[in-house]
């Protein structure tokens, strides 16, 4: 499925006008856009780029007990590519180092301002996944009546980590002597004990044609921890619900799940995209 299909179709849903947008491109970027649907991306990146990235702020969030997961030798090539729509005049995008659906996701997050400059840089590993089976958890999944996702806070369990493979020693390195650990909602008035989770559409392509790839609504808040001493580096969770409306064109393909991210912010000088 093109990029360009699915603007028109998540402009309807989002009542925003990206036809427009692309219309008031010049000539030569609607022709590099017909012929490649990764094309005029942050960074210059394309499906297949390598991506080299600088490890030393992810070792040293691993040493004051981050859940990040480091991108192994295999995940150096963006293999995906996403615009997440959202109702702000800003553009996010998520380049894909893997793009298992089984839980090895690894992505790079970056959200630039209605002026495409980059504003925002994460490097985000899959912690788990759930599957709201009940009218209830997807109730709370979706921060509908005022309550679940959109608290003020969360709390990660060590007995979550414990029932999804974690061993002892990776538990008493990131738990110590907790039982939990305790993430503040990074969004809204931190007063407000609810604030409804931010809306869009994920637009993902896995080859330079867009024939590849897949379209899910999503529903996310990010929550934050401090790691180490204050002022040292900031942990996020990205809890995102994740409603599927097609893959690869396919719109019988549907599903919903809920996505458990950990995310650290980096600076863009520690990133270099060939």
């Amino acid at each position: 499925m093109a990029w360009k299909d699915a603007y028109q179709y998540v402009g309807k849903i989002l009542g925003r006008q990206d036809a427009d947008q692309q219309n008031q491109q010049n000539p030569q970027d609607r022709h590099a856009e017909s012929g490649r649907q990764d094309a005029a991306l942050p960074l210059g990146a394309r499906l297949g780029s390598v991506v080299n990235l600088q490890k030393t702020p992810l070792i040293r969030a691993i040493s004051q007990g981050s859940l990040i997961v480091m991108p192994d030798e295999a995940e150096t090539r963006i293999v995906a590519i996403s615009r997440v729509q959202l109702p702000v005049s800003g553009k996010m995008y998520r380049y894909y180092l893997n793009a298992d659906a089984e839980g090895g996701e690894k992505f790079l997050q970056l959200y630039c301002d209605a002026d495409d400059q980059l504003q925002e840089l994460l490097y985000c590993s899959h912690l788990t996944r759930v599957i709201p089976e009940t009218v209830e958890d997807q109730q709370a999944f979706l921060g509908e009546n005022g309550s679940g996702l959109g608290d003020r806070s969360y709390s990660l369990w060590r007995q979550q980590l414990a029932d999804i493979g974690w061993d002892e020693s990776s538990l008493d390195a990131v738990f110590a002597d907790a039982d939990s650990l305790l993430y503040e909602r990074d969004m809204g008035d931190p007063g407000l004990e609810f604030v409804a989770p931010v809306k869009g559409m994920e637009t993902r392509i896995d080859d330079a044609g867009g024939q590849h790839g897949l379209q899910q609504e999503v529903v996310f808040m990010p929550y934050r921890r401090n790691l180490g001493p204050e002022g040292g580096q900031t942990e996020l969770l990205l809890i995102s619900t994740e409603i599927l409306r097609s893959k690869d064109g396919d719109a019988t393909q549907r599903g919903i799940h809920v996505d458990f991210m950990i995310a650290l912010p980096l600076e863009a000088e520690r990133l270099l995209v060939q």
